[in-house]
């Protein structure tokens, strides 16, 4: 049956479609599922052909890559505002930030001098070193007006008569700063610190407690400072010393027989030659007995000490009686006429009963010949016994009756308060002390050095 005429507006729109579809090399597109297929024109028939084979089945189209989108133009931007800058704070900038600026001068500092022409350094800088750069400051002043080397050499100064000094002169200049006096209430706390320092100093409990006490007489409750406090302490220890500084005793009697007497090491042989030594230059003739026969060498040291001094020194055999000996020298010096017969005796403990027994001897022998001998008795002391000064000193003065001290040692380790202790307990003179090995280290005692010295006291 006839088909039906389609409408004017379908076939329109299949031409349009036609039109708009594209044209492909390859085959033809599939038709359109919603359309139906179109009938081919019939063709004029022809021979036979073999029959084709079957067409490869199309490839996808490939689908194009979607364009890309058109870049956005940016959106000009509005001027910005410049933001208020802080105001600098004189920061020096880094090596990598804004580059550095000469730098601007302060109000109120002295102007750079040229080096062409240095000032003079004021007077209050130190002295150049010799040999270091002093040529070239010299010459650059010669080489300056008249005008500004006046100018330079009449600097301005100060109220002192000195020249003014900068502000890193007045910095960095060392002054003397003022001492600061520290006072302290004179209370039983500060006077028991005394006497602890004091019984440290081998002055002895009961001349600590003495001497304590008539500092704080009259001055318990007041505020000292420290030199105030060593000047009492000195003034207190002269006091003490000055009635036993007394120089050995010199009599018209011929001959004058000193007797020395110590301890094993306390320095006897030494202090006979020094002073054999100090009566010879006085005008004195001295002869002296090696009494100690029992040491070995002392007969041989005490002959090179009488070489020093220029006197004679009789010797007895080793082991030989020293009483003896003594008697056959007094017999010399009787008949000489010497002024000064000078006994050596051997060092003995003063608690050995036996040989103190000897020295007792020794006396006896000597008083058969004259009853008032010996005129003198020293006693040699080590300062650095301590406190065991006091037990020789009381027992050789029961046997032997010293007459004067004589202390050595004191230029060692020696702190010498026991010689205070000596002053104040037993009254004995103090005729000289030792303070080196030299022959003319034997001095006068002097009661207010020694004070001074040993209350810690300059000059």
């Amino acid at each position: 049956m006839p088909s039906e005429p389609e409408p004017d507006s379908l076939q329109d729109a299949r031409i349009d479609s036609a039109a708009e579809a594209p044209a492909f090399t390859m085959s033809d597109p599939a038709p359109s599922p919603d359309l139906p297929p179109e009938t081919p024109a019939p063709e004029p028939e022809t021979d036979p052909e073999p029959e084709p084979q079957p067409a490869p089945e199309p490839e996808p189209e490939p689908v194009p890559a979607p364009d890309p989108l058109p870049e956005r133009e940016p959106e000009p931007t509005p001027p910005s505002r410049p933001e208020p800058q802080p105001e600098p704070l004189n920061i020096p900038p880094g090596p990598s930030e804004i580059p550095p600026e000469p730098p601007q001068e302060l109000p109120g500092w002295p102007e750079e001098v040229p080096p062409a022409a240095p000032e003079e350094i004021p007077s209050d800088s130190p002295p150049e070193v010799p040999g270091q750069l002093g040529a070239a400051p010299l010459a650059a002043r010669d080489a300056m007006p008249d005008d500004a080397r006046h100018e330079t050499d009449d600097a301005p100064e100060d109220e002192a008569g000195g020249p003014r000094r900068g502000f890193f002169g007045r910095m960095f200049s060392r002054t003397e700063q003022k001492k600061t006096v520290i006072r302290r209430e004179l209370d039983d706390a500060m006077l028991e610190s005394l006497e602890e320092l004091l019984i440290s100093a081998d002055m002895g409990v009961d001349t600590a407690l003495r001497v304590t006490a008539n500092m704080a007489e009259g001055r318990f409750g007041k505020r000292l400072s420290v030199d105030e406090i060593k000047e009492l302490l000195a003034r207190e220890i002269t006091r003490i010393m000055e009635p036993v500084a007394r120089p050995m005793p010199l009599y018209p009697k011929k001959p004058q027989v000193v007797l020395v007497v110590g301890v094993n090491g306390s320095g006897k042989t030494t202090t006979i030659g020094k002073l054999a030594s100090q009566f010879r230059d006085a005008g004195k003739s001295v002869i002296v007995a090696a009494g100690d026969t029992f040491r070995a060498a002392a007969v041989e040291q005490l002959q090179v000490w009488g070489q020093r001094a220029g006197v004679p020194v009789m010797t007895a055999p080793q082991g030989a009686d020293p009483a003896s000996l003594a008697f056959d020298a007094m017999a010399r010096a009787e008949a000489e006429g010497t002024d000064l017969l000078m006994i050596d005796t051997a060092g003995r403990l003063q608690n050995r009963q036996d040989l103190m027994q000897e020295l007792a001897k020794i006396v006896r022998v000597i008083r058969k010949r004259d009853e008032t001998a010996p005129h003198n008795t020293l006693l040699v002391l080590d300062a650095t016994t301590g406190q065991n000064a006091l037990s020789q000193v009381e027992i050789f003065q029961k046997l032997a009756d010293v007459s004067g001290l004589v202390m050595t040692k004191l230029d060692g380790t020696a702190k010498g308060g026991v010689l205070v202790a000596l002053a104040d307990k037993f009254g004995l003179p103090i005729h000289a002390i030792g303070v080196g090995e030299q022959i003319d280290d034997l001095a006068p005692f002097e009661p207010e050095d020694f004070a001074n010295a040993l209350a810690g006291l300059d000059g």
